[in-house]
């Protein structure tokens, strides 16, 4: 890239650096609720419904607002977007402290919610300071700042217990302001944006940036962010309470082990990126579907007492995951998660390089909008059914429909993409035993011909 000219590896870091500030602390923000809405649930009495839509309502309007921020960042330069909407953000945060009914709450959380939307900024802002060759490696290291999940995980508990939660969303207000004022001090506008504005060029219109949207392509990069950033988002909300709920953990401890599973699901994003960089971000996002598919199914299997009738009477036994082991398989989920996120984005600025912005917000809203939806269904589910486990139920429902579907989309483009492999039977290693039943020795010779064709469809195959 032209505008990259000038660029110096440590003016890439740091605004790499700054913004992966900012966006750990607009992402603590964002999840907020996940600690104070016990608390707040506790005092109105809230059903599991009630907090599903409270903790999932700042999900809300942090994922429709990034279509419209990342295209806003497209036409107005990152910087600028990023400062006024943490600086917007912070005087809501500080407003929430000030309401008292349920309903208040959840205007006072659309407010809140808008720290989500700083993703879809960061990333088209990070991204014009690298070439295509990096911007896997460096999108990775900017959405470790998912790793504010954990930070409020961690750290809010403690400050409920000392402050109370109206003086915790205060403090939360200040650091995020504080934080936009520190950004605004440390970073230049991105390179695309300046030679832009040197050469007098008017920016994209909003129409033009939408102009993506329309291939089906996009959209199955955003359901695939919906189970790997949505499902994460969801269950960085939602353990806290499943730990209080289901192993009578007080909400500190709840708190730290919530956080054990948000952390792999940050701090590895970026190893995620290399692994996209190097392996491909396909391979990445087979291994992220195929190990979700395996813990989520574990982890759904409710507690439940057996009676076998015996040899010698009944047989009584029990099956139950305990709570070591479910915080490692969360864990483990976690990191698995953390390279899918990094592996989907691998693809936006490489497909769409002019439209990071717009590609980039519609992937990031639809996959908040798991982060929305997927808290209520555990609350709606958890009434319906009685049934902690339910909401890995769902889980396992969702990430094993998106394993399915990429690879039979995967399929279909290889052979749009590689006619000869059309030609291939439909049980290739069976073909040579139909061969054999030809005489004199043609059908020999066919066999050979075509083994030999068939091996070569293989490794092409293979190689794709």
């Amino acid at each position: 890239m032209h505008a990259l000219e000038n660029v110096t590896g440590s003016q890439q870091k740091q605004m790499l650096g700054a913004s992966t500030l900012a966006f750990t602390v607009c992402f603590a923000v964002w999840t907020i609720f996940s600690i104070i809405g016990i608390k707040i649930q506790t005092n109105l009495g809230l059903s599991n419904t009630q907090f599903g839509i409270l903790v999932a309502t700042p999900i809300l309007t942090g994922s429709l607002s990034r279509l419209f921020l990342g295209i806003w960042t497209d036409q107005f330069g990152g910087r600028r977007v990023y400062t006024l909407l943490m600086l917007a953000t912070s005087v809501g945060v500080w407003l929430l402290s000030t309401v008292s009914t349920y309903y208040m709450f959840l205007i006072a959380a659309l407010g809140v919610g808008f720290a989500g939307g700083s993703f879809a900024v960061g990333i088209a802002y990070v991204s014009r300071w690298y070439d295509s060759n990096h911007q896997g490696t460096a999108l990775g290291i900017f959405g470790m700042g998912n790793v504010g999940a954990a930070v409020t995980n961690f750290g809010a508990p403690f400050l409920v217990v000392a402050l109370g939660w109206q003086q915790t969303a205060q403090v939360y207000s200040v650091i995020l302001l504080a934080t936009a004022v520190l950004f605004y001090i440390c970073t230049k506008e991105d390179p695309v944006t300046v030679k832009r504005r040197v050469n007098n060029e008017k920016p994209v219109s909003a129409f033009m940036q939408m102009e993506p949207l329309k291939q089906l392509q996009v959209w199955r990069f955003a359901i695939y962010y919906f189970f790997v950033f949505g499902a994460y988002v969801a269950l960085a909300l939602w353990l806290p309470r499943y730990y209080v709920g289901v192993y009578d953990l007080p909400i500190t401890t709840a708190g730290m082990l919530a956080a054990a599973y948000a952390l792999p699901g940050s701090v590895f994003r970026a190893l995620g990126g290399w692994m996209s960089d190097k392996f491909g971000a396909r391979k990445v996002m087979y291994w992220t579907f195929i190990a979700a598919v395996i813990i989520t199914f574990f982890l759904s299997y409710p507690s439940t007492q057996y009676i076998v009738q015996g040899i010698h009477g009944p047989i009584e036994f029990n099956l139950t995951i305990g709570l070591v082991p479910f915080v490692i398989l969360t864990i483990v989920l976690g990191f698995f998660m953390s390279l899918g996120k990094a592996a989907v984005y691998k693809h936006i600025p490489v497909y769409y390089p002019d439209h990071v912005g717009s590609v980039g917000g519609l992937v990031g809203m639809i996959g908040g909008l798991g982060g929305f939806i997927l808290p209520i269904s555990f609350g709606i589910m958890n009434d319906f059914t009685g049934i902690w486990t339910s909401c890995f139920m769902l889980l396992f429902v969702l990430v094993s429909v998106s394993l399915i579907w990429m690879h039979l989309a995967i399929r279909r483009m290889e052979r749009k993409h590689m006619p000869s492999l059309n030609q291939l039977p439909e049980l290739p290693e069976m073909h040579s035993i139909h061969e054999s039943h030809h005489k004199n020795g043609t059908g020999a010779k066919s066999q050979l011909h075509h083994s030999g064709v068939n091996n070569k469809q293989d490794e092409t195959e293979n190689n794709t």
